[in-house]
């Protein structure tokens, strides 16, 4: 068998393997069960006490809810002013610029949210300063701000019936000390040992083999990589990310980085059902995401390892694929793997160009980030497949005459109005945006000139750039089609808007239906209960997922990815 596809399946099984005990850890942590990291308890209750935090309060999903934005708007001031002043602080041994204010709103909106959209290059776009202390430090409590809202709903179903929902300070501090921070010791070590650099020196100067002279930028690298992978971030700390020599040296980190992408996602859903009880649910949950997943790697790998016909045409041998935007090292199998990791999570991370990849390749990669259900980022990405359980329950019920209930909780006009919303605003965002990007493309030259261009490609290619633009926006992904001008006013701002209605109005639906049914009385399970945790309503769960996704986004497609495809 090819070494490659040998590369990529054990990739598979091992995240698969690890996924199952980490779940059970992870659900241990959350319902405060003993674990062998309790060591770090003298830690939490010095944060609590500083921070002056009662982590045994109890909350509603309401001032859940205010906790979350709040310590989301500080967070946001705190990196604008950073951001814009960097210049002038310390860590600046290359004696890099501050932000313009428009990219500095971007870049602090995109990593506030989870996203890591980057309208800049990290080597040039950034101090040590505010890689550590705002790039870093947003990737640890962003995540752990998804990971603390799915906590609370799962807090809320472990209940028959209940008015609050735990404590979002508690939650939040737990993810960082006891899942976040330990893996990304561990993982930070075996890339120090691969060779990552991981130091405060500025610009080393080599020689290279021409005799020519050359700087090249290095830094504490090692302490960003592992929680840009583990939390679902994803932003490089150079500009090419993790296709850069130094933030992804050898194929044995470009393995382990792979895995932490999804590692976490994985660990989660099945944490879900380990935490209130019911393991089937958690599996059948698991399996959908799984098969989505799988269907998406075995299409990429092909079509990367399978070359381009143009090339064939051209008589020239392809034994390693297609290889255009890709690392010798890494090679095109782990660079279709990756592709898949990547968009199925919130991470946007990348070891190869997605931009010159094949069109059904892209056609994937934006599809998993449309359709933003399959384990996405860290604790979001099962709150999005909640979203679609309530439909799928409601619809379900109605076809077969029995009432919409889930976990003993009925499921009623009001919450299936907040899962629409939240359902729609997905592709609503992102045709809008698309839209109006390409109407000012074609009937507004002047104002597009004026902003320095936006498109490297036309036709079918320039439309992918734009679309997959704002679905990586919409999806808090952070990779991009980067044929596309985007430091510019318009995309800054307009992508700014979009990752804020993305983050966090489902974060506000999902915890508020969770919160609204938690406070229903409790059904027992009876003969005439639709069961939610059966390969039966799992399939529903996942026709409902992609009718929403095809109705919503095919025309875009069969104008773009599609009909490049057909091109060649």
């Amino acid at each position: 068998m090819n070494t490659e596809i040998l590369g990529v399946i054990a990739q598979i099984v091992l995240l698969v393997v690890l996924s199952f005990p980490l779940g059970m850890y992870i659900a241990k942590v959350y319902r405060g069960e003993k674990t062998w990291s309790d060591f770090m308890k003298p830690v939490e209750r010095w944060m609590f006490k500083l921070g002056g935090v009662d982590p045994a309060e109890e909350m509603d999903w309401k001032k859940f809810l205010k906790s979350l934005l709040a310590i989301n708007l500080f967070w946001f001031l705190w990196g604008m002013v950073l951001l814009v002043t960097q210049e002038v602080l310390p860590l600046n041994p290359d004696g890099n610029m501050g932000q313009t204010a428009h990219q500095a709103f971007n870049t602090c909106i995109s990593f506030m949210v989870n996203c890591n959209l980057q309208h800049y290059s990290g080597e040039s776009g950034l101090t040590y300063f505010t890689q550590l202390f705002v790039i870093m430090l947003f990737q640890f409590i962003t995540a752990a701000t998804g990971m603390a809202a799915m906590a609370g709903i799962m807090n809320a179903f472990a209940h028959k019936t209940t008015k609050t929902m735990g404590n979002f300070w508690y939650y939040l501090v737990l993810s960082c000390t006891r899942i976040l921070l330990p893996l990304s010791l561990l993982v930070g070590f075996v890339l120090i040992v691969e060779g990552m650099p991981m130091g405060f020196d500025g610009k080393m100067q080599i020689t290279t083999l021409e005799g020519d002279t050359q700087y090249v930028s290095q830094g504490p690298t090692a302490a960003i990589v592992p929680i840009k992978q583990l939390g679902t971030n994803g932003g490089g700390y150079f500009g090419v990310n993790s296709s850069h020599p130094l933030e992804n040296p050898t194929y044995l980190t470009n393995m382990l980085e792979c895995c932490s992408i999804l590692i976490i996602p994985m660990a989660m859903v099945l944490a879900f059902g380990f935490y209130i009880r019911k393991k089937r649910l958690g599996y059948s949950i698991y399996g959908v995401m799984l098969f989505a997943f799988l269907v998406g790697v075995v299409i990429n790998v092909a079509q990367e390892l399978g070359g381009n016909p143009r090339i064939d045409e051209m008589g020239i041998v392809q034994d390693h694929g297609s290889m255009e935007g890709k690392e010798v090292r890494i090679g095109s199998g782990a660079s279709g793997l990756w592709s898949i990791v990547t968009t199925v999570t919130s991470n946007g991370s990348v070891n190869s160009m997605h931009d010159s990849m094949m069109p059904l390749s892209g056609l994937m990669e934006m599809l998993n980030m449309q359709i933003n259900t399959w384990f996405g980022g860290v604790g979001v990405g099962w709150m999005n497949y909640f979203t679609f359980i309530i439909i799928a329950v409601f619809i379900s019920g109605l076809m077969v005459g029995r009432t919409p209930e889930f976990l003993g909780h009925k499921v009623e006009a009001r919450e299936m109005k907040i899962a629409s919303i939240v359902a729609l605003l997905h592709p609503f965002v992102i045709l809008v945006g698309t839209a109006l990007s390409a109407y000012l493309f074609a009937h507004a030259p002047v104002f597009v000139e004026n902003e320095g261009g936006w498109l490297n490609n036309p036709g079918f290619h320039g439309l992918s750039e734009m679309l997959y633009e704002y679905t990586s926006c919409a999806a808090n992904n952070g990779s991009g089609f980067e044929g596309l001008g985007d430091n510019t006013w318009f995309w800054n701002f307009s992508c700014g808007i979009v990752l804020i209605l993305s983050r966090f109005i489902p974060i506000v639906g999902q915890v508020a239906i969770a919160g609204i049914m938690a406070q229903k009385k409790y059904i027992p399970e009876s003969a005439g209960t639709l069961k939610t945790d059966t390969v039966t309503f799992a399939v529903m769960t996942f026709a409902v997922i992609f009718i929403v996704a095809a109705l919503s986004f095919f025309p875009a497609h069969a104008l773009s990815t599609i009909a490049e495809h057909f091109s060649l």
